[in-house]
């Protein structure tokens, strides 16, 4: 009996996928646009940044989450910061004062923060093209990290033609 339960066990561990990432259904702060993680999956990695207009890691690392959404737009990865606890109006000053052409969603409730696992700004959570969570970065240097997380997905996530 012990030696069948140990078997199943090492079989359901050796085939566990990465956890799927819950959908969502959001209109970006600028009202131009309604993202719907459904309808991305098989075609983008997503990369939802989740922070804050008070969050002081969040304003320091924002130039560089800039460059990497710039870096990887045209190889179909999308960054969509979410402020999480921010009214619109920090959120826009935030996002006029670090230039951010991303588009900005926002959680006032953490509805969708605490979905993904929300433990405090900022928090990257990367998910591949699958709809699979294959990253979640807690705290500061999520975006140097990010390119090598990204490279990674985007080989192994070649959508089928």
């Amino acid at each position: 009996m012990l030696a069948s339960l140990l078997l199943l066990l090492a079989i359901a561990a050796t085939g566990e996928a990465a956890p799927a990432a819950p959908a969502f259904r959001v209109t970006t702060l600028d009202g131009r646009r309604t993202i719907d993680t459904r309808e991305l999956l098989g075609k983008k990695v997503l990369v939802l940044r989740f922070q804050a207009s008070y969050c002081k890691p969040c304003a320091k690392e924002a130039p560089g989450l800039m460059r990497v959404a710039t870096r990887y737009r045209d190889r179909d990865v999308e960054v969509i910061a979410i402020h999480v606890q921010d009214t619109a109006a920090d959120a826009r000053t935030f996002a006029r004062t670090y230039k951010l052409t991303i588009p900005i969603v926002l959680d006032p409730r953490l509805t969708i923060g605490n979905r993904f696992g929300f433990k405090g700004s900022p928090y990257t959570v990367v998910i591949d093209r699958r709809g699979e969570i294959a990253a979640r970065l807690h705290g500061e240097s999520a975006v140097t990290r990010l390119p090598r997380i990204l490279d990674a997905a985007l080989a192994r996530d070649v959508p089928d033609s």
